[in-house]
């Protein structure tokens, strides 16, 4: 707090939220509902359209016993099954109510009023609302053809700069960059600079040069990497994330983490989920044939699709004229398909839409041709 707002804030007559906070813009969900219709399909939100691991479902079922239990606030199993799955050093593990938390415990670790993180111009909100909390500055660079610029982030960073943040493969663009450029981005960064890896849809990445950052963070001393159970293992509902970083960051964000931020059918379910091979295969071979399918035939209705490395494809839209995103949506919604309008990530003129089974995404591209010539 700056002691030219202490005396206004002291003498208000009523608590006064600290400076910053109501510029906040509230992060918008996608929508779930439509009026008039009972069951839309929802295609907004990037969940696993096949739901999640029946193994993972009788680990939460199994928990119903313990309802009553703290959770082990270590969440030692689950620690121990990360660590084993991907190589990695137990202690140097931070779990989150998603990875969403991660993100603020991030920032309130090493952010004070007056510092500033770097991020791309289309960046996962998460990002801002964390740093902004914290009184920070947020600075956007450039994506040009939508994808997360290097040299353009660089450009932003100076001595107040303290995270760089980047989500690889991208929300809600769905570009990536690949290794390489991630290493060069990492060596031009100073020391005192936390590059943070998003790896929320680091699965469904398969182009042979794409990194998803673990190795880069076991030898850095300012790397943290991010990882969620929401996505590829469909427990979004259950809100476990995690990261991966240096042994003194990690145990200084620890330090104000909550103690029972994940719970134990969280924790069960997550062990399960991360087992069981043949549900991440399923899905992954589900994405891997629907969005490249999905991607030539909005291309074939004269849309423009991004190239995509995650389970969904942003579409842009005609900025002018009666075929614009918005209509669009519209449109989709009357025919019980909810899409996600990205206006708030400064992408007016695009749609996100989820991959979905192939009866889902054969009615989005039939919906779209009516559309489209209507």
């Amino acid at each position: 707090m700056s002691d030219a707002s202490a005396p206004d804030r002291a003498a208000a007559d009523r608590p006064i939220p600290k400076p910053g906070i109501l510029d906040i813009a509230a992060y918008t969900p996608g929508k779930s509902k439509v009026e008039g219709i009972e069951h839309p399909l929802k295609l907004s939100a990037n969940e696993n359209i096949l739901g999640c691991s029946p193994k993972a479902k009788a680990a939460y079922a199994a928990a119903i016993d313990q309802l009553h239990v703290y959770p082990d606030s270590r969440a030692t199993k689950l620690r121990e099954a990360i660590a084993a799955e991907f190589r990695l050093e137990p202690d140097r593990l931070l779990f989150g109510c998603g990875s969403d938390e991660v993100f603020q415990i991030l920032c309130q670790t090493y952010l004070e009023p007056g510092d500033n993180i770097v991020q791309g111009e289309f960046a996962f909100g998460a990002y801002a609302i964390s740093a902004r909390a914290c009184q920070a500055e947020v600075r956007s660079a450039p994506e040009p053809d939508y994808r997360v610029d290097v040299d353009e982030l660089l450009k932003l960073v100076d001595e107040r700069t303290r995270l760089v943040f980047i989500a690889n493969p991208g929300n809600p663009t769905g570009t990536w960059i690949n290794g390489p450029e991630v290493r060069r981005l990492h060596a031009a960064l100073p020391a005192s600079v936390v590059l943070v890896l998003d790896g929320a849809y680091a699965e469904f990445a398969d182009d042979p040069k794409f990194e998803d950052g673990l190795d880069l963070a076991r030898t850095a001393t300012n790397v943290v990497v991010t990882r969620t159970f929401s996505k590829l293992h469909g427990l979004a509902t259950l809100r476990v994330g995690w990261s991966y970083g240096p042994a003194e960051m990690i145990s200084a964000m620890d330090r104000i983490r909550q103690p029972f931020n994940t719970t134990i059918p969280g924790q069960m379910a997550a062990i399960e989920a991360l087992a069981d091979k043949d549900f991440q295969r399923a899905s992954l071979e589900l994405v891997g044939r629907w969005r490249p399918w999905l991607s030539q035939q909005m291309g074939g209705l004269g849309l423009s699709p991004v190239p995509s490395a995650t389970n969904f494809v942003l579409v842009g839209f005609p900025q002018s004229g009666e075929k614009t995103a918005k209509a669009a949506e519209a449109f989709l919604a009357s025919r019980g398909l909810i899409v996600r309008g990205v206006g708030g990530y400064g992408l007016p003129h695009h749609l996100r839409f989820t991959i979905g089974l192939e009866e889902h995404n054969r009615a989005v591209v039939d919906a779209l041709s009516d559309f489209m010539a209507s």
